[in-house]
């Protein structure tokens, strides 16, 4: 009991930080989701559940919401097949390791500013690297506009947003991959077992545990990611890669509804939050499964 009370005192102060930045404007939120303000400051009257019947029977909400969960599976994937691959390289020993280790954080501490000009400039049309080296090696014969069709600008978002976040993932790989007893690898070594069969045998039934929580981090990580999105497309072209924060934004501050704005980020924070308490508790079943 005493350890309990001990440790409640401890993280008291962090969740009433967490309590004032995030509890109070998602209140905020709420209620402002009751009424019918347009912009910011301005007055408004309580219309009960208007909003909410007006978001979920529009179409608009549910496509932005099928596109997020586009760019959420794709993202996975991409960032967890280039993660993979990196921790298991990074985890060899070879000299230059540790600088390796090191220098692969650079793409996600640089800043999302700088991401996006870097990317701009090399995918143009006029001057960009991309598509020189695409001509001299036969893959296309003329620029290619990435971002000037539906299905090029959304799969060109999904390769940048990956190649900025993959690093991190690596990381958190490379931390599980490390925690692995080196002598079940040495014992499979011994028996003839190959290295695929080491992997499947060994590496990932022994990472499922960092990739179940690392799955439940990245997914509201990328969920809610708007500024690649928003600097490199706006949510274009013709709304392609217009996910739920982008049109949350374009609501509130080009379309003047700050209400229905508020409704469709109550949504999705509900939506968020029953996906994580279910991930949660599926994490903690499977790891009670002796």
């Amino acid at each position: 009991m005493k350890n309990t009370t001990l440790a409640f005192i401890f993280v008291a102060p962090a969740l009433l930080f967490l309590l004032a930045v995030l509890g109070w404007p998602l209140v905020q939120a709420i209620i402002l989701s009751f009424q019918n303000v347009g912009v910011i400051g301005s007055e408004g009257s309580f219309v009960g559940f208007s909003n909410y019947l007006s978001v979920l029977g529009g179409a608009g909400f549910w496509k932005a919401f099928g596109r997020s969960i586009v760019w959420v599976v794709a993202n996975a994937v991409v960032q967890t097949l280039l993660a993979l691959g990196t921790a298991l390289i990074l985890n060899q020993k070879f000299p230059g390791v540790r600088i390796a280790r090191t220098w692969i954080i650079l793409t996600w501490i640089v800043p999302t500013v700088v991401v996006v000009i870097i990317w701009r400039w090399l995918l143009s049309t006029s001057g960009g690297m991309i598509n020189p080296l695409l001509i001299q090696a036969s893959i296309i014969d003329r620029p290619v506009g990435f971002f000037a069709t539906r299905e090029g600008a959304m799969t060109t978002l999904i390769m940048i947003n990956s190649w900025r976040w993959f690093p991190f993932t690596a990381l958190m790989m490379l931390a599980g991959l490390t925690r692995i007893p080196g002598d079940l690898y040495e014992a499979a070594r011994i028996d003839g077992a190959s290295a695929v069969r080491r992997f499947t045998r060994i590496t990932w039934p022994l990472l499922q545990p960092t990739l179940l929580v690392l799955a439940v981090v990245g997914t509201l990580l990328s969920f809610n990611v708007f500024d690649v999105i928003w600097l490199l497309t706006a949510g274009g072209p013709a709304q392609a890669s217009q996910t739920l924060p982008v049109l949350i934004y374009e609501t509130a501050f080009k379309g003047y509804r700050l209400s229905e704005a508020a409704t469709i980020s109550v949504i999705t924070s509900v939506l968020l939050m029953g996906f994580a308490f279910l991930a949660t508790r599926a994490m903690t079943a499977s790891e009670a499964v002796p």
